[in-house]
């Protein structure tokens, strides 16, 4: 038998992988999502979300791109993640062009510079929105890809602009792209992600619960705050460890997580409390 199982659900609630089934519609996330959408259809060009190491931007990402997908004919959007730090601006360029639609890209910069702006033109005439999210932002860090960003982010079509690119990063992010000033002076909206509050962190914890399938309270009210003590209100930090809090009930045989499970397994991960 396996946790699942004991609980009475169908998957584990607490996975890594970014489902957006699991979106949790927290105050800042569910705010962070209307703005950024907003800025999308509002064809500001560019928006940049800030956030520190497991707070959900990947997640929002994902949430985006389900969202903006499920609405036929609206948007044109794809999402990049960026895995390393030695692409090169010729490689993003292709890689935006690709995705665009653009077929057999060129080889030579300018030319495929003007097969992407034709693609944008189609696009838009096509009345849907070309949007490119960009994952891990941070790993973009020469001064050359940019300037070609900014370069694409000029091309207009009458009273709006024809592409719109959302950057996700840590803060490191910003510091990279002051490499291009005139960039950062573009930026239409700018959304900074913080950790979730207690009563946010309570509703999360109980939502990935139910979405997984419990049809019962599996974690106490005091375990989800004594979780929030050691988590600090990280949702990686919450999953990690929440899913190993589910095994711990398991073993012990427990039918819910509390306090004193919370309390074992904070201490296995190292964590301390605020």
């Amino acid at each position: 038998m396996s946790y699942e199982q004991h609980f009475g659900l169908k998957e584990q609630p607490f996975a890594i992988t970014p489902d957006p089934r699991y979106f949790y519609e927290s105050d800042q996330h569910m705010g962070a999502l209307i703005r950024i959408q907003h800025a999308i259809d509002s064809a500001k060009g560019l928006t940049v979300v800030i956030g520190d190491m497991g707070l959900g931007k990947t997640f929002l990402s994902r949430k985006i791109l389900d969202k903006m997908q499920s609405e036929d004919g609206k948007y044109e959007v794809a999402l990049l993640i960026i895995i390393h730090h030695e692409i090169t601006a010729g490689w993003l360029l292709k890689k935006i062009g690709v995705q665009l639609g653009v077929e057999s890209p060129a080889e030579d910069k300018s030319l495929l510079i003007s097969q992407i702006c034709k693609q944008l033109i189609y696009i838009d005439e096509a009345g849907k929105r070309a949007v490119i999210l960009i994952d891990e932002a941070h790993m973009l860090q020469t001064q050359d890809i940019y300037e070609e960003l900014r370069g694409l982010l000029n091309v207009e079509g009458g009273t709006h602009k024809l592409l719109n690119i959302v950057l996700f990063g840590p803060p490191e992010l910003e510091k990279f792209m002051q490499l291009d000033p005139p960039l950062v002076s573009r930026i239409g909206l700018k959304v900074t992600l913080r950790p979730l509050d207690v009563n946010a962190t309570i509703g999360y914890i109980n939502h990935r619960a139910k979405v997984a399938g419990a049809t019962r309270e599996i974690f106490t009210p005091e375990a989800c705050k004594l979780a929030y003590e050691y988590t600090r209100g990280i949702p990686r930090i919450i999953n990690a460890t929440c899913d190993n809090a589910l095994l711990e009930a398991f073993i012990q045989k427990k039918d819910r997580v509390d306090p004193a499970i919370i309390d074992q397994v904070a201490s296995d991960l190292g964590l301390k409390k605020e």
